[in-house]
């Protein structure tokens, strides 16, 4: 039986318009009450306990004045929301973490990558060679050098991987291309089973929701690489997870309910 535990950890909080976002526009009409205005969503990273090796999923988003200037106007890291901050009040340094596994390269999952100096970084080759060479469409997600910024992952190694891959027993990735080129999901197995952290493959559970009326198994987003594979992927998700409540987001507010009321996932009641 596996000993590792998840811990979400909200880094701060970013702006979407969920109409525009969330929802592909061929959807909207069966979601009347999504906003045509700003909202705040949360920024989870995983901490992956209890291993051989401490793991972290994504390092979190940037901080306020970044993050409201070149990103999304209003996001926010309120004083305290950093990862290295949030690690401190549960008793760790960026130093302690072994590994850190990217689902993506974006601004909001990779900041402050500079104070893990122990750990050892994973991320998609494909994800790796693409947000090094953006298209100018995307030099803001992946805060590329023509912006006269320093974008977190510069000069820092990085093993790349492909396909399913293992990165320490009882934690593997699989490919969820489609919201970004190299996106991927991490699975962690628990004693309460096998749980998908899907980083921005699914960006609200409603992601995961049929529309019989159209013919759609599930409701995709407005905001993709390639809405081909962003379908494919939440489709796949869907498949792997044992339930829905295994499927760990990283910006549907309903988790800030959830970590409330259990800050750990995957301990098994005595």
């Amino acid at each position: 039986m596996s000993k590792l535990t998840i811990r979400p950890i909200n880094t701060g909080f970013v702006t979407m318009i969920p109409k525009q976002y969330l929802y592909h526009h061929s959807t909207v009409a069966f979601y009347p009450n999504a906003s045509d205005i700003e909202e705040e969503y949360p920024v989870y990273a995983y901490l992956v306990e209890g291993g051989d090796k401490l793991l972290l999923i994504d390092t979190g988003m940037a901080y306020t004045e970044r993050a409201s200037k070149y990103h999304h106007h209003g996001s926010r890291q309120p004083e305290g929301m950093s990862i290295v901050e949030q690690l401190e009040k549960i008793g760790y340094k960026p130093e302690d973490v072994d590994i850190v596994v990217f689902t993506h390269l974006h601004w909001d999952h990779c900041f402050y990558m500079e104070k893990f100096t122990n750990a050892e970084f994973y991320v998609n080759e494909k994800e790796y060679r693409f947000a090094m060479d953006p298209i100018p469409l995307y030099y803001k997600s992946y805060e590329a050098p023509q912006l006269g910024i320093t974008r977190p992952f510069e000069g820092i190694e990085m093993n790349l991987v492909n396909g399913e891959t293992e990165i320490m027993p009882g934690v593997r990735v699989f490919e969820t291309p489609g919201h970004s080129v190299g996106h991927q999901a991490v699975e962690v197995d628990t004693a309460c089973g096998k749980y998908i952290c899907c980083g921005d493959a699914v960006f609200i559970l409603d992601n995961l929701k049929p529309i019989p009326e159209i013919g759609y198994d599930i409701t995709p987003p407005n905001r993709f690489s390639n809405i081909v594979e962003t379908w494919k992927s939440i489709e796949l998700i869907k498949e792997r997870a044992e339930s829905e409540d295994k499927i760990l987001t990283c910006h549907d507010r309903s988790m800030l309910e959830r970590v409330a009321k259990m800050p750990v996932f995957g301990v098994k009641p005595e």
